[in-house]
């Protein structure tokens, strides 16, 4: 049975998932600035990535998100976001999101699901932490 995340929690995603569209609309890392996506984050914000991952270690604040979405953008020339539940209520909310990447490197492409936990504190997010169901399959796809 999937519930719904409490509202206000629904109404933060919503704005960043919303936001990060325009943020790439606009360029993306390294071309559009990451102000637009900003008021979504809490200054303190720890993005947790597995290690493994060619962009894996923990990024911190907002000047590691930017950096992190670098990284991002260094590794996938496409990374498109299909379709997102949203599981948990409470605090911390759990996004199922389903994923279509080409990787930079290789020009392979991967399908894969991305669960996150997502804390949201004072109406922003203040932690993620992304758990893939492959992450050697990432990294197969990414190296050359």
């Amino acid at each position: 049975m999937t519930s719904q995340a409490a509202p206000d929690t629904t109404a933060v995603l919503t704005a960043m998932y919303e936001a990060e569209s325009r943020y790439l609309a606009a360029g993306g890392p390294g071309r559009a600035t990451f102000d637009l996506l900003a008021p979504c984050f809490a200054p303190d914000v720890v993005l947790h990535q597995a290690r493994a991952l060619p962009y894996g270690g923990t990024w911190r604040g907002h000047d590691g998100l930017t950096r992190f979405f670098l990284a991002m953008s260094e590794t996938w020339e496409t990374f498109e976001i299909g379709k997102q539940e949203f599981l948990a209520t409470g605090r911390t909310a759990v996004v199922h999101t389903h994923v279509r990447a080409r990787a930079r490197a290789t020009g392979r492409e991967l399908a894969f699901p991305i669960l996150q936990t997502i804390t949201v504190r004072d109406g922003r997010i203040s932690q993620v932490r992304p758990f893939y169901w492959d992450t050697a399959a990432i990294v197969a796809a990414t190296t050359p």
